[in-house]
């Protein structure tokens, strides 16, 4: 707390009600606070006066600005259209201005390259929705809500490949992967397969999966329900091989990126845990992502 000025030296004499007054009101600015008062529920905090409904000192005053990439894959966006509300990830996106208090016509989407969302910076969005996995590393750099969905990796061949008749992790040491940079599912490939061979890494899912079309690639690691979408969509000769266990027992999650130390990230995750607990986020996984069923586990 900073020194008060030192006012000229005058006669002792007892303090004023005034005086006492403000040095008592000191005293309980510098207390340490109840922690029921600093952690409170997810209602409270998104109701607070500093998440306050549609007020937040966002990046442009009265309007929420929401990043993602381009293109915008489904199933978390479709039509490569963030602002039409259809997709997992748009869904939520408004969910989560909803929750904020801010209208669909409150909010303005902005492109932002995946690996540059969460790289050291200052952002110029509010936050931004592009299934980026919550990291400690990446913490190093920004911030991030709560989780707003539970991911799994898997892996995708061709039906006719030695790499779809692969049933363990053993079985992919020998074989040319590839995955987005700066992705866990190139993490995934580095860390949990160490194949023998350096793994591929491409600037946009578009090219990984054009590299196992053409073969110059055996097998590409994306997110489960990406995978399920590349399969009956777009690589439709490919299959799911299988799905990768959580690293150490905990979840994946995907959670939304804000500028680190964002006066933000604090209403933003209580929005995320209001959506969660309220039930809007299993609604809307099972509208978007209900064709991600189980698949087989890679051990």
């Amino acid at each position: 707390m900073p020194l008060a000025l030192r006012a000229p030296r005058r006669p002792r004499r007892a303090a004023s009600a005034t005086t006492v007054a403000l040095l008592a009101t000191i005293a309980v600015g510098c207390a340490p606070q109840p922690e029921e008062a600093a952690s409170g529920s997810a209602s409270d905090s998104a109701s607070g006066a500093s998440c306050a409904k549609g007020q937040l000192s966002t990046e442009a005053t009265g309007k929420l600005t929401i990043a993602t990439d381009s293109p915008a894959y489904e199933p978390w966006f479709k039509d490569d259209d963030p602002r039409n509300g259809e997709g997992f990830e748009s869904a939520v996106a408004y969910a989560v201005a909803k929750e904020l208090g801010y209208d669909k016509a409150d909010v303005v989407w902005q492109t932002v390259p995946f690996n540059k969302a969460f790289a050291p910076g200052a952002k110029t969005f509010d936050f931004d929705i592009n299934q980026v996995s919550i990291s400690d590393e990446r913490k190093k750099a920004v911030d991030f809500s709560s989780g707003y969905y539970d991911v799994r990796q898997a892996l995708i061949a061709l039906k006719d490949s030695k790499a779809a008749k692969a049933t363990s992790i053993a079985d992919l040491k020998g074989l040319h992967l590839g995955a987005q940079v700066g992705t866990t599912s190139l993490n995934y490939i580095n860390d949990v397969v160490q194949p023998s061979q350096d793994a591929a890494a491409y600037a946009k899912n578009d090219q990984a999966k054009s590299a196992l079309k053409n073969g110059q690639i055996d097998a590409i690691v994306v997110d489960l329900p990406t995978a399920f979408y590349i399969t009956s969509a777009e690589v439709t000769d490919a299959k799911i091989v299988g799905q990768f266990e959580n690293q150490g027992g905990t979840p994946e999650q995907f959670g939304l990126v804000l500028d680190k130390g964002s006066a933000l990230t604090s209403c933003v995750t209580a929005a995320v845990d209001a959506l969660r607990e309220d039930g809007t986020l299993a609604k809307i996984e099972q509208e978007w992502l209900s064709d991600a069923v189980d698949a087989p586990v890679l051990k």
